[in-house]
């Protein structure tokens, strides 16, 4: 009797959104140890997970961004086509262009701060849905992006190939190859751009009078106005935060593939949503942490590996196993969530 009292008090002390977080933090690590144990292999290196990080910066990015759309009650699923876009853009600019690296960033700046206005204004002060909106913005995009060059291509700028080759060493966590050689650990300059914008969407949405808004208005808009909150302000804000992080998003991605094309970044937008909601970020508006949403991203590759070591290459598998996984961690969130709100009530 007393341990279920116990049990009932700790879960009505956390919030949702700090359960959601404790609940795919630890099953991500079940899952990466259980990779370890049963697959062993590359999982046992700790390149395969800065790999992991090095494949997924881009997509860290944009799913932080998804995720402030989501606490405020809105969506955006234009992210995929802003990055593919952006790639595209950057990479005519730079080979056919005679363009600078400052001056791509600028582009891939100005892409996602344009989209971010337009998409913002019509969401928040047109009060159109934000899914039609969005629907829009991805179709012009992808169709924007086959204006501005029709065929894929590399990028063979000098300067920036040498950004796009540049890594950073982690010191102490390399490994031995069968040569007896030792390989350093690294990450791209991507990562660390992912990471350092990982923390500053937290602090934000922590300690900032604009993060709280972002919960107030997707968790009640009435109660957020009776609060004084601005809603229209605050979802222009969301948007504009996930459009010109599709924007670096974009660049990140550009400096990973170094390579234009049509078809870059295909499903990405789907992706964020997904790992949105398995890092506990609500569709329905008012609960999400943005270090949930990384270790969504990171569980989402996590299981993609663990099909592909097991000899699964097919693309079917892997939509197969993320729709499996959307639905268990959907599952388990519902029945924590209940079982919250029955220690709450008693």
């Amino acid at each position: 009797m007393k341990e279920a009292n116990e049990k009932k008090g700790f879960l009505s002390k956390m919030n949702d959104t700090s359960l959601l977080l404790a609940i795919t933090i630890v099953i991500f690590f079940l899952m990466y140890i259980g990779a370890i144990v049963f697959q062993g292999g590359g999982f046992t290196k700790p390149q395969m997970f800065f790999n992991i990080l090095n494949s997924n910066a881009a997509l860290i990015i944009t799913a932080c961004g998804m995720s402030v759309v989501m606490i405020s009650g809105g969506i955006d699923i234009s992210v995929g086509g802003v990055v593919a876009l952006v790639s595209m853009c950057c990479a005519v600019y730079l080979d056919y262009h005679d363009g600078s690296i400052f001056g791509s960033i600028l582009i891939a700046l100005g892409i996602g701060v344009a989209y971010g206005i337009v998409q913002g204004f019509l969401v928040a002060y047109l009060d159109i849905q934000p899914f039609i909106v969005s629907l829009a913005g991805m179709f012009f995009a992808r169709g924007m992006t086959t204006i501005v060059n029709t065929a894929p291509f590399n990028v063979a700028d000098e300067e920036f190939t040498a950004l796009k080759l540049t890594r950073i060493y982690v010191p102490g966590m390399g490994t031995v190859n069968k040569k007896g050689i030792y390989v350093p650990a690294y990450v791209e300059i991507g990562v660390i751009v992912a990471l350092i914008i990982v923390v500053l969407l937290f602090v934000v949405l922590r300690w900032t009078k604009l993060g709280r808004s972002f919960y107030a208005v997707g968790g009640n808009k009435q109660s957020a106005l009776m609060l004084g909150i601005n809603v229209q302000r605050t979802k222009f804000i969301s948007h504009m935060i996930c459009s010109v992080l599709a924007g670096i998003g974009g660049y990140v991605y550009f400096l990973h593939v170094g390579s234009g094309s049509a078809s870059h970044a295909m499903g990405m937008e789907m992706n964020a949503i997904a790992s949105s909601i398995i890092g506990g970020t609500m569709l329905t508006g008012g609960v999400g942490n943005i270090i949930g949403t990384l270790f969504g991203v990171l569980s989402l590759s996590t299981i993609q590996n663990i099909v592909a070591s097991a000899g699964l290459d097919q693309a079917w598998w892997t939509g197969i196993t993320i729709a499996a996984m959307l639905c268990v961690f959907l599952l388990i969130q519902s029945v924590v969530m209940a079982q919250k709100k029955k220690a709450v009530k008693s």
